[in-house]
């Protein structure tokens, strides 16, 4: 019997590795996963650590493991990615960087891996100039670094907003925000410009068959995928989902006091973020993945669906604790100053 192979999943308790892992156990691989998170496990195959994977010295203990493949979740900026990336490629069988569809410009629909991204054709030098701390530039870069390397045994993945186990996104708000909010019975403050922008998502637990079956596979060295559903809905359709299945209330105003009311400072990240990802149509052609994978469009689950199974699964604490947040006390302060 030919030895079992092995999986390093740096990052692997977030909102994909906690689906990732148990389909690549389903596969047949030995996992060892490296988070900042207390996790233990009776499976053999699976082996739970907690270290700073951002620390040379943790890195090159794993490293000396020579593990078949990385499916790396760690989040580096520019710089770090640059310094770091040929010794994580160099010391593994097939190594997988986690990019963004934040990279995509808004210039084709629907996207497919080949539509022109922000990098190479934004003319906000603002913006540009941010590239090693502004998300959608440091992933493109790091797509470029691998591009450029001379190495072959990597693959690039783009996940557009992927929804899991604790979170959840409307327009640039998360769970803390959204589901707190609903819990108590306050209001959300949405952007009126977003509601009739389309914005694709995507239930982790798809997302982590389609990565699964990318490990180790020749056809997808050097390549980059999308890994997303197809399905699309405009935010007020994703605002109504949220009020269906947990009672969410929300008002709307316009873009510019929506994001006064988040934050003191409007520019850079949340404007970024909101400018150049939230407020693009993003439909996704995803047909490169589905063709390498096997999988079927048809099989997918909902956005609908897979959002009831996750709000449903929330033990009745989740995010109780987020009254604090600086978010909220904004929201609830500016709902109080305008009498709603």
């Amino acid at each position: 019997m030919s030895e079992q192979k092995k999986i390093l999943v740096p990052g692997g308790t977030g909102a994909m590795g906690i689906y990732l892992v148990p389909e690549l156990l389903s596969l047949g691989y030995k996992v060892d996963v490296v988070s900042l998170d207390d996790v233990e496990s009776d499976n053999p195959n699976l082996r739970c650590f907690k270290a700073n994977f951002r620390d040379d010295v943790v890195v090159d203990r794993f490293l000396k493991n020579e593990y078949d493949c990385i499916v790396d979740f760690m989040i580096y900026n520019g710089p770090d990615f640059r310094v770091n990336f040929r010794r994580l490629v160099e010391n593994c069988g097939h190594y997988i960087y986690l990019s963004s569809y934040r990279v995509y410009a808004n210039e084709e629909h629907p996207i497919t891996e080949r539509s022109p991204r922000l990098i190479d054709v934004s003319t906000d030098t603002a913006f540009l100039a941010a590239r090693d701390n502004e998300y959608s530039l440091y992933k493109a870069m790091g797509e470029d670094v691998l591009r450029t390397s001379g190495l072959t045994n990597w693959t690039a993945i783009r996940p557009a907003i992927t929804f899991s186990k604790r979170r959840f996104q409307l327009v640039i708000l998360e769970a803390d925000t959204i589901v707190w909010r609903a819990k108590t019975g306050k209001t959300v403050v949405l952007p009126q410009e977003a509601l009739n922008v389309r914005a694709t998502m995507s239930w982790a637990g798809d997302v982590a068959k389609m990565i699964s079956r990318l490990v180790l596979s020749a056809d997808a060295f050097g390549e980059i995928y999308t890994v997303a559903t197809a399905e699309h809905n405009p935010w007020g359709t994703v605002a109504e989902y949220y009020h269906d299945l947990i009672g969410l209330k929300y008002i709307t105003v316009g873009k510019e006091e929506f994001l006064s009311c988040l934050s003191p400072v409007t520019s850079g990240g949340i404007r970024w973020q909101l400018d150049y990802d939230r407020l693009f149509d993003r439909t996704v052609d995803n047909g490169k993945i589905l063709g390498v994978t096997g999988m079927k469009q048809s099989e997918l689950t909902t956005v609908y669906d897979g959002l009831k199974r996750e709000l449903t699964a929330l033990p009745a604490d989740a995010f109780l604790n987020c009254g604090n947040t600086d978010r909220n006390r904004r929201m609830d302060a500016y709902l109080e100053e305008h009498g709603l």
